[in-house]
């Protein structure tokens, strides 16, 4: 058995031994002393060498019980913190310049290494290349199976991006599920041999990763968006490379994904432009370069049913934007939300005015709903106040939507779209067999109508194949009791043809343009 002793301790019982065993001795050295002197002079003497012996004694005694163990402890105790020290300083240096999931380098290090291979690219001559990757649908896993199992995606995804380069080269996550990689010295000129050697790399990293990956009990199938950009324009900088090879995987992302796309200059320009019409489109809405646009809607009769309401964009330089060009750039903003909200404020503010006139007050506005905003919480709450703000019937309000919206999160929209049908507002599917809806879906919805997309009515009389879709899509809408409306019906042959099909109601050239409501409620004399 061991016993541990403080300092105090030390020095007390080392103390305490050396006096015992110096006044011993010099009891000795007395006695002895005594039996050979003949006076007591001698002892005298022994009093004032007492303290000197005795210091004699204890001072190698002190140094060999105490200060020697105290100073090899000290030593010790120092070598320690220095290791703790350096230990700590190598954890630190890893948390500053490592992903703690992955264990690869972070962004941090990235661009360190990044400067350094660009230094290194233009002292040799030899191209190198950025990779730009991003996890298709990463999202859905964490909604799906939780962030555990996302996690340990991301963690199999490291180690084959690293088994699927070489040593010198570099492999870094950014966050998220995102990744970049950096191939150095790949070749000389032409610049071509360099494209052509990061173009297989890219690939054999898609192929790799596309694999299935063992994720704890599931299995799961992977696909990733690649963009790519070299370093022959080394006058730019790491943060301009990094912004290229984001811009090019962003095209390989619209391009259907699980595709590897280079950086060209064109595609910065569409950035650029895309970023200038994003920010005149925030002020848009505050400067009121919006307009609601009427298209009338008819039945075989060619009596008016109401009208599709459009937004248009009339800017004062650009002039008429098309909405092609800055609805899915508010979609993606998030501007939709306040344009739409605008929308619907108008058409509910039009109806009220058409109450007036015998000729209108039956009128109903279709208007167009993104899934941006029926994915709001609180969609049906607004619909209903702005409704009840305008004092207007909810009937001879129509909204339409997507195919693609209802591929998504079916049971809350039914429960949406419940809850605006119990007061009264309809549902139409818009372009209705261009989009994903499975007739599992179709049958659920509360629908009120199907709406023919163009693309098939336009050669309806010369096309069997989209002959026979029409006729399929018009049956399918009698059987399950709902409208069917056409929409680009641009000749007399066409609404013929529909009519036979059994299709009573239609839109397009042949009754009407979108108009501003001036020049639609003119029109509305030649229809009887």
């Amino acid at each position: 058995m061991s016993i541990n002793l403080n300092t105090p301790a030390r020095v007390v019982i080392a103390l305490a031994l050396t006096i015992m065993v110096g006044e011993f001795l010099i009891m000795l050295g007395l006695e002895y002393i005594h039996t050979i002197t003949l006076n007591g002079t001698f002892e005298e003497l022994i009093y004032i060498l007492d303290p000197i012996v005795l210091a004699v004694i204890i001072s190698p005694a002190l140094y060999l019980l105490v200060f020697r163990p105290l100073n090899q402890q000290a030593v010790l105790e120092r070598q320690l913190a220095e290791a703790h020290s350096l230990e700590a300083d190598s954890e630190i240096e890893h948390l500053a310049f490592f992903d703690q999931l992955t264990g690869l380098p972070n962004r941090r290090l990235l661009v360190d290494r990044l400067q350094h291979a660009l230094a290194s690219s233009a002292r040799t001559g030899r191209e190198g290349a950025l990779l730009f990757l991003d996890l298709d649908n990463f999202k859905d896993i964490n909604d799906t199976l939780g962030h555990d199992i996302g996690d340990l995606l991301l963690q199999q995804t490291a180690q084959r991006l690293e088994g699927c380069v070489r040593k010198s080269d570099t492999v870094a996550r950014l966050g998220g599920d995102e990744f970049m990689v950096i191939l150095e010295g790949l070749r000389k000129q032409p610049i071509e041999a360099a494209a052509i050697r990061a173009k297989a790399v890219g690939e054999k990293i898609l192929a790799t990763l596309s694999q299935p990956y063992q994720l704890g009990k599931h299995e799961y199938h992977s696909t990733l968006s690649v963009g790519v950009t070299l370093f022959s324009d080394l006058g730019k900088s790491t943060n301009e490379l990094i912004k290229r090879a984001d811009i090019a995987m962003y095209q390989a992302k619209k391009a259907g994904r699980n595709a590897l796309i280079f950086f060209n200059p064109e595609m910065q320009d569409v950035i650029n432009a895309r970023a200038s019409l994003q920010g005149e489109l925030g002020k848009a809405l505050e400067k009121r370069q919006f307009h609601l646009y009427y298209q009338i809607q008819v039945d075989s009769s060619h009596h008016p049913l109401g009208a599709e309401v459009l937004i248009r964009w009339i800017h004062p330089e650009r002039g008429l934007v098309p909405p092609d060009q800055f609805i899915p750039l508010a979609e993606d903003t998030g501007l939709i939300l306040p344009i739409g909200q605008w929308v619907l404020e108008t058409a509910c503010a039009q109806l009220k005015a058409w109450e007036k006139d015998p000729l209108t007050r039956d009128f109903v506005l279709a208007v167009n709903v993104s899934a941006r905003q029926f994915g709001q919480v609180d969609f049906a709450a607004q619909i209903q106040a702005t409704a009840h703000r305008h004092a207007v019937n909810p009937r001879r309000l129509k909204l339409e939507l997507t195919e693609s919206m209802s591929a998504k999160n079916i049971e809350g929209i039914i429960t949406i779209m419940n809850t605006l049908k119990a007061i009264g507002i309809g549902f139409s599917l818009d372009d209705f067999g261009t989009g994903y809806s499975s007739l599992q879906h179709l049958k659920k919805l509360p629908l009120d109508q199907l709406k023919i997309d163009q693309s098939f009515v336009r050669d309806l009389a010369v096309d069997s194949s989209d002959n026979a879709i029409v006729r399929t899509i018009i049956v399918m809408a009698n059987s399950l009791d709902l409208d069917v409306i056409a929409e680009g019906v641009e000749t007399e042959e066409q609404q013929q043809l529909l009519m036979g099909m059994g299709c009573s109601r239609y839109q397009g050239y042949l009754f009407g343009k979108p108009v501003p409501i001036k020049e639609f409620e003119a029109s509305l004399g030649s229809f009887d």
